[in-house]
């Protein structure tokens, strides 16, 4: 999980490919609840918030501070070369011990099955006959070692990257490889989710993947959207995706299989953001910035059906302020022992914490017109209870006018700061929008 930078300028191209106008909504049903998701259970941030990290032992205090901000869910490395050491010999002890440590606070695991192995093909990515199986049989023992215990496994991370798939990315490749494990989980732990592939918004590698049968081994499609600009477009991204997943899920694969488990059982295959976040490093961009667009990434996703949303990252990689790969985390690199907080928080992680309170228990309900696509106003309620999200993409800052809003709105700033209270007037709820999101709890109604 390196080179964001790389992997950004590709989503940015592959983007800029299919149109050169970011703000207009191509989708119809993008930021519709009921458009896509066929889920009893509705999608709730305090289900689906999740974040990255690089450890499977966190410093005492660190799984309470990551609890704290909101997080639900961890993803990790559940890497091969370091729990196969003998061949067919496995030591799973390490992530024991990281699972040990979520399960006071609530926080499933995110696991991803990857990379190579030197006992195996010279440290080769698992592309023969025989490393694939030697994979496969890992992956399996995995599953059913950590089975029930609230793991979601991820097939790879970015095998469209020749950073981890060397010395040059192989979709074929990756395909018999995750059609291996597909069919090792489904003996060996067919309760168990396992999602894919884990790449970014690269549209042909991942129309070959469906098309090859993968989505009949997946309880939900994995990317990474990374990017540069507005969080906002990825809702047309999720509406690709979601089109070619519903194409292909139908279909024969080269599988070849009659495969009846997911694809033609009409079960949900839905998207996961198993990867996304924004440097404070870029050319820019600002710790204040970063806290901004998380909130936004994270309110783009709930609103277009995403259930699990991963940030990365959760710790600075380091302090060199001209290497943005250092600058990801929601907390700075060093760790306190003895101080509180252990790690000094940047922008974001009060962002996350602040959204975390503001949609505890809430469900998305639609997105209110109010006449312009660059302005969002995000209405989530929870019985009787209403709250609103603001915000706008346009540089310029203005005020509009919600039409039919009654009553008093406490406003919180996305960082948690009080901004006052306002009430409706007989044109509406007059508030002003910026790119930074604000919080509205209604308070009151007007009699």
């Amino acid at each position: 999980m390196t080179l964001r930078f790389v992997l950004i300028l590709l989503t940015l191209f592959l983007s800029l490919s299919i149109s050169a106008d970011r703000t207009r909504n191509d989708c119809p049903t993008a930021w519709s609840p009921t458009a896509w998701s066929q889920t009893s259970n509705p999608i709730r941030l305090d289900r689906g918030l999740g974040v990255n990290i690089h450890f499977t032992d966190p410093q005492p205090g660190e799984i309470k501070m990551i609890a704290a901000a909101g997080f639900r869910w961890v993803r990790m490395d559940f890497v091969w070369a370091e729990t196969e050491k003998a061949r067919g010999h496995y030591d799973f002890s390490a992530y024991d011990r990281l699972l040990k440590s979520l399960r006071p606070f609530d926080i499933g695991a995110l696991l991803i099955l990857d990379y190579a192995n030197p006992l195996y093909d010279h440290d080769a990515p698992p592309r023969t006959e025989g490393t694939r199986r030697a994979f496969a049989d890992w992956a399996a023992a995995a599953a059913r070692h950590f089975a029930g215990r609230r793991v979601i496994w991820e097939i790879y991370n970015e095998p469209n990257n020749k950073m981890f798939w060397r010395p040059q990315p192989d979709v074929n490749e990756y395909v018999a490889l995750a059609i291996a494990v597909g069919r090792a989980f489904r003996l060996a732990a067919p309760n168990e989710k396992l999602i894919g592939p884990a790449t970014g918004l690269d549209w042909p590698f991942l129309e070959a993947c469906f098309k090859a049968g993968l989505l009949d081994y997946r309880t939900a499609v994995s990317v990474h959207p990374y990017r540069q600009t507005d969080p906002e477009e990825a809702a047309n991204d999720y509406c690709r995706l979601r089109k070619m997943i519903e194409h292909y899920r139908t279909r024969s694969g080269s599988d070849g299989n009659n495969r009846t488990s997911l694809a033609s059982a009409n079960v949900e295959i839905s998207i996961v953001s198993g990867e996304w976040g924004y440097s404070s490093g870029w050319r820019g961009m600002s710790e204040e910035k970063q806290g901004a667009l998380l909130a936004r990434e994270m309110l783009t996703n709930l609103a277009n059906d995403i259930p699990v949303s991963i940030w990365y990252d959760w710790r600075d990689d380091g302090t060199d302020p001209n290497e943005s790969e250092h600058h990801f985390g929601l907390v700075r690199n060093a760790y306190h022992d003895g101080r509180d907080p252990l790690f000094e928080p940047k922008a974001a992680f009060l962002a996350a914490q602040t959204l975390s309170v503001f949609l505890d228990g809430y469900t998305y309900q639609r997105r209110l017109p109010v006449g312009s696509d660059s302005d969002y106003i995000l209405v989530f309620s929870k019985g009787n209870e209403l709250r609103l999200a603001a915000w706008t993409t346009s540089t310029s800052a203005h005020r509009i006018a919600i039409p039919g809003k009654e009553g008093a709105f406490r406003i919180t700033k996305h960082n948690g700061e009080n901004a006052g209270t306002v009430s409706a007037a007989q044109e509406g709820l007059r508030i002003d929008l910026s790119t930074s999101p604000l919080y509205l709890i209604q308070q009151s109604a007007n009699r």
